[in-house]
């Protein structure tokens, strides 16, 4: 069944043109500087390819809930993929959504100056000006009230959203959102995953902004279950009202 991405309209891009790429799982939403349609379904076919080919050969990177050793014949998304998910102790697919929309991105770089690509509420940017990303989390009465600043000089940059009671992803927490900034969206999606998990009420959400700051490269954490938040890093927040 279809899920209305309610998300897909929480960045302001009237600049910039704005096609999406479906390719079985992989369901993107890119923003750029023209319509780079082909060329964005091009390496989302080839990404494709290396992570189903990898798999068919190590099952267990599909299937693992904890990390794995690095490979060093995978190709490199599997292989900071797995990187990612020993930093964040996960299973390597946490960081899929993320790896895919950062390394697509990468492609598209080399022809848009400006690339915006969420995958499935995972986003990696590249920006020349000030953008929000509004922040969708569930039933809280704080979804869609609060945005993300994400300044041009900070660019490119992931910002990935794990959540327990939004959408088909794997959770084992209770958390309405978890969203983590860094300069890698496929760190930021296995982080996401990782603090989601522990997060069962209100009260861990301390102890969910104390693990984003052990986590080496992770820059900015925001936790909200219900109608409670808590922030750490490098995350400027603002009203969506207001915008």
């Amino acid at each position: 069944m279809y899920e209305e991405r309610t998300y897909r309209n929480l960045v302001k891009t009237d600049d910039l043109t704005k096609f999406e790429v479906i390719v079985k799982e992989t369901d993107l939403l890119v923003r750029a500087e023209s319509d780079l349609f082909r060329e964005t379904r091009e390496s989302v076919l080839k990404y494709r390819r290396q992570l189903e080919t990898y798999i068919e050969m190590n099952p267990k990177f599909q299937s693992s809930l904890i990390p794995l050793e690095d490979d060093p014949y995978a190709p490199e998304i599997v292989r900071e993929m797995i990187r990612a998910s020993q930093l964040a102790r996960v299973g390597p697919m946490a960081a899929v959504a993320g790896a895919m929309a950062e390394w697509v991105s990468k492609d598209i770089l080399r022809l848009s100056k400006e690339v915006i690509i969420e995958n499935g509420g995972d986003i990696y940017l590249a920006t020349s000006k000030e953008r929000i990303i509004g922040i969708y989390a569930g039933d809280s009465p704080l979804s869609l009230e609060l945005g993300i600043v994400i300044r041009p000089e900070e660019t490119p940059l992931g910002i990935c959203t794990s959540s327990g009671t939004v959408g088909p992803s794997l959770s084992f927490g209770r958390a309405d959102a978890v969203c983590i900034l860094s300069k890698s969206a496929t760190l930021a999606d296995a982080v996401a995953t990782a603090i989601g998990n522990i997060i069962q009420e209100k009260k861990d959400i301390e102890l969910g902004l104390e693990r984003g700051k052990e986590i080496q490269g992770v820059l900015g954490t925001l936790i909200i279950v219900g109608e409670k938040m808590g922030v750490w890093g490098n995350v400027i927040l603002t009203e969506l009202s207001e915008q």
